[in-house]
Protein backbone atom coordinates (compact mmCIF):
# COMPACT_ATOMS: atom_id res chain seq x y z
CA UNK A 1 0.00 0.00 0.00
CA UNK A 2 1.44 3.47 -0.84
CA UNK A 3 2.49 5.82 1.80
CA UNK A 4 0.67 9.69 1.93
CA UNK A 5 2.55 12.22 4.20
CA UNK A 6 0.76 15.70 4.91
CA UNK A 7 0.85 18.79 6.58
CA UNK A 8 -2.32 19.41 7.91
CA UNK A 9 -2.79 22.77 9.44
CA UNK A 10 1.04 22.12 10.68
CA UNK A 11 1.13 18.84 12.32
CA UNK A 12 2.76 15.69 9.86
CA UNK A 13 0.49 13.53 9.22
CA UNK A 14 2.06 9.77 7.38
CA UNK A 15 -0.22 6.32 6.87
CA UNK A 16 -0.35 3.83 4.55
CA UNK A 17 -3.32 3.97 2.38
CA UNK A 18 -5.15 2.44 -0.27
CA UNK A 19 -4.72 4.21 -3.18
CA UNK A 20 -8.11 5.07 -3.77
CA UNK A 21 -8.80 7.26 -0.59
CA UNK A 22 -10.05 10.62 -1.07
CA UNK A 23 -8.97 13.55 0.92
CA UNK A 24 -11.65 13.75 3.00
CA UNK A 25 -11.29 10.07 4.34
CA UNK A 26 -7.73 10.66 5.14
CA UNK A 27 -8.27 13.94 7.22
CA UNK A 28 -11.53 12.66 9.10
CA UNK A 29 -9.49 8.46 9.75
CA UNK A 30 -6.17 9.28 10.07
CA UNK A 31 -6.01 12.94 11.51
CA UNK A 32 -9.05 12.51 13.19
CA UNK A 33 -10.28 16.04 12.64
CA UNK A 34 -13.94 15.88 11.58
CA UNK A 35 -14.78 19.47 11.28
CA UNK A 36 -14.56 19.03 7.13
CA UNK A 37 -18.52 17.47 6.28
CA UNK A 38 -19.11 14.66 3.42
CA UNK A 39 -22.21 16.22 2.18
CA UNK A 40 -22.58 15.29 -1.58
CA UNK A 41 -19.98 12.86 -2.08
CA UNK A 42 -20.01 14.73 -5.54
CA UNK A 43 -17.87 17.88 -5.04
CA UNK A 44 -21.46 19.78 -5.44
CA UNK A 45 -22.33 20.84 -2.18
CA UNK A 46 -18.80 22.67 -0.41
CA UNK A 47 -18.94 20.95 2.75
CA UNK A 48 -15.84 18.90 2.52
CA UNK A 49 -13.70 22.28 1.02
CA UNK A 50 -9.96 22.43 2.39
CA UNK A 51 -7.16 24.67 1.20
CA UNK A 52 -4.31 22.61 -0.35
CA UNK A 53 -1.39 24.30 -0.97
CA UNK A 54 -3.68 27.35 -0.74
CA UNK A 55 -6.09 26.63 -3.18
CA UNK A 56 -9.33 25.48 -1.77
CA UNK A 57 -10.46 21.79 -3.44
CA UNK A 58 -12.88 19.52 -2.71
CA UNK A 59 -12.08 16.96 -0.51
CA UNK A 60 -13.93 14.24 -1.58
CA UNK A 61 -13.20 14.54 -5.12
CA UNK A 62 -9.86 14.53 -4.63
CA UNK A 63 -7.21 11.60 -3.89
CA UNK A 64 -5.39 11.73 -0.81
CA UNK A 65 -2.26 10.61 -2.88
CA UNK A 66 -2.59 14.25 -4.45
CA UNK A 67 -1.91 15.61 -0.94
CA UNK A 68 0.86 13.92 -0.53
CA UNK A 69 3.83 16.45 0.81
CA UNK A 70 1.43 19.44 0.62
CA UNK A 71 -0.12 21.68 3.13
CA UNK A 72 -3.46 21.25 3.82
CA UNK A 73 -5.61 23.22 6.12
CA UNK A 74 -9.10 22.71 7.62
CA UNK A 75 -11.39 24.33 9.32
CA UNK A 76 -9.71 23.29 12.64
CA UNK A 77 -6.79 25.22 11.33
CA UNK A 78 -8.48 28.43 11.32
CA UNK A 79 -8.47 29.27 14.66
CA UNK A 80 -5.11 29.89 17.11
CA UNK A 81 -4.52 28.71 20.67
CA UNK A 82 -8.52 28.08 20.70
CA UNK A 83 -9.17 31.57 19.69
CA UNK A 84 -11.85 31.86 16.79
CA UNK A 85 -10.32 33.66 13.62
CA UNK A 86 -12.06 37.27 12.74
CA UNK A 87 -13.66 35.50 9.78
CA UNK A 88 -14.92 33.09 12.17
CA UNK A 89 -15.47 35.72 14.67
CA UNK A 90 -17.31 37.60 11.95
CA UNK A 91 -19.42 34.62 11.32
CA UNK A 92 -20.83 34.09 14.88
CA UNK A 93 -21.54 37.58 15.28
CA UNK A 94 -23.03 37.94 11.90
CA UNK A 95 -25.39 35.04 12.29
CA UNK A 96 -24.04 33.41 9.25
CA UNK A 97 -25.05 29.97 10.27
CA UNK A 98 -27.75 27.72 11.47
CA UNK A 99 -27.31 23.95 11.83
CA UNK A 100 -23.48 24.71 10.97
CA UNK A 101 -23.16 21.59 8.38
CA UNK A 102 -22.00 23.44 5.71
CA UNK A 103 -20.20 26.55 7.69
CA UNK A 104 -16.57 24.87 7.27
CA UNK A 105 -16.75 24.91 3.66
CA UNK A 106 -17.99 27.99 3.51
CA UNK A 107 -15.20 29.81 6.03
CA UNK A 108 -12.70 28.12 3.73
CA UNK A 109 -13.96 29.43 0.40
CA UNK A 110 -14.50 32.85 2.56
CA UNK A 111 -10.61 32.53 4.00
CA UNK A 112 -9.36 31.74 0.06
CA UNK A 113 -10.87 34.97 -1.31
CA UNK A 114 -10.07 37.32 1.80
CA UNK A 115 -6.79 36.00 1.26
CA UNK A 116 -6.85 37.32 -2.43
CA UNK A 117 -9.47 40.52 -2.33
CA UNK A 118 -9.42 42.18 0.70
CA UNK A 119 -12.14 44.30 -0.43
CA UNK A 120 -14.75 41.84 -2.19
CA UNK A 121 -18.31 43.47 -3.42
CA UNK A 122 -21.27 41.50 -2.55
CA UNK A 123 -21.24 39.68 -6.03
CA UNK A 124 -17.47 39.08 -6.13
CA UNK A 125 -18.34 36.86 -2.35
CA UNK A 126 -21.44 35.17 -4.18
CA UNK A 127 -19.65 34.19 -6.87
CA UNK A 128 -16.46 33.22 -4.45
CA UNK A 129 -19.02 30.63 -2.39
CA UNK A 130 -21.85 29.93 -5.73
CA UNK A 131 -19.60 26.26 -4.93
CA UNK A 132 -21.12 26.10 -1.14
CA UNK A 133 -24.49 25.10 -0.66
CA UNK A 134 -26.91 26.04 2.92
CA UNK A 135 -30.25 24.04 3.01
CA UNK A 136 -30.62 25.93 6.10
CA UNK A 137 -30.31 29.75 5.51
CA UNK A 138 -30.31 32.00 2.67
CA UNK A 139 -27.17 33.21 1.57
CA UNK A 140 -27.44 37.12 2.71
CA UNK A 141 -26.26 35.98 6.26
CA UNK A 142 -23.43 34.78 5.26
CA UNK A 143 -22.50 37.35 2.64
CA UNK A 144 -22.85 39.60 5.59
CA UNK A 145 -20.32 37.66 7.70
CA UNK A 146 -17.44 38.02 4.88
CA UNK A 147 -18.04 41.45 4.67
CA UNK A 148 -17.25 42.16 8.39
CA UNK A 149 -14.26 39.89 8.11
CA UNK A 150 -13.40 41.60 5.33
CA UNK A 151 -13.41 45.16 7.06
CA UNK A 152 -11.82 43.66 10.45
CA UNK A 153 -9.19 41.97 8.39
CA UNK A 154 -8.64 45.48 6.20
CA UNK A 155 -8.76 47.72 9.60
CA UNK A 156 -5.81 45.02 11.79
CA UNK A 157 -4.04 45.41 8.17
CA UNK A 158 -4.15 49.01 8.34
CA UNK A 159 -0.69 50.81 9.15
CA UNK A 160 -0.48 52.97 12.25
CA UNK A 161 -0.41 56.76 11.88
CA UNK A 162 2.91 57.82 13.00
CA UNK A 163 3.17 61.86 14.12
CA UNK A 164 6.05 63.22 13.06
CA UNK A 165 7.34 66.02 15.88
CA UNK A 166 8.56 68.73 14.15
CA UNK A 167 11.75 70.44 15.43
Amino acid sequence: MPRVSSRINGKLYTAEIDPRTLLLDFIRDYAGLTGSKRGCNEGKCGACTVMVDGLTVKSCNLLAMRAHNKEVLTIEGLATDGHLSPLQQCFHENHSLQCGFCTAGFLMSAKYLLEHNAKPSDGEIRESIHGNVCRCTGYQKIVEGIQAAAQRLRAGREEPVVAKVGT
